[in-house]
């Protein structure tokens, strides 16, 4: 079973994104609550999948990719944000980041790009 990272600081986010996948058979799934947490939780945990919020205190969300594709650069991380304006999709774009979801997002939006990227 694949495992997931859940990174927002907004704990109702993370609960609707769990609630969605956990309702689709997903049940690896961990969270973090800020971009240094999910730095942190990718070392130990490896996970297959990172959903991330980019506006987050501590470390923002392009802060945490960058350090996280910096030294493992096979990591797959979506993006997942209110902020829908093009510098912030295109630097998470180039930054290595496989997709972007704007907030708020539908459940069977979340789950088709988690089920694309997870195979």
């Amino acid at each position: 079973m694949a495992k997931i990272l859940l990174v927002d600081d907004a704990a109702f986010m993370r609960m609707m994104e769990k609630d969605a996948l956990t309702k689709n058979g997903y049940t690896e799934i961990f969270e973090a609550s800020d971009g240094a947490q999910a730095v942190e939780k990718f070392e130990e945990l490896k996970p297959d999948l990172v959903i991330m919020d980019i506006t987050m205190p501590n470390m923002d969300g392009l802060e945490a990719l960058k350090a996280i594709k910096g030294k493992h650069p096979e990591a797959t991380v979506v993006m997942c944000s209110a902020m829908g304006q093009e510098a912030m999709v295109i630097d998470a774009l180039k930054s290595g980041a496989k997709y972007f979801i704007v907030k708020p997002f539908k459940p069977d939006r979340l789950l088709k790009t988690v089920t694309t990227l997870l195979g």
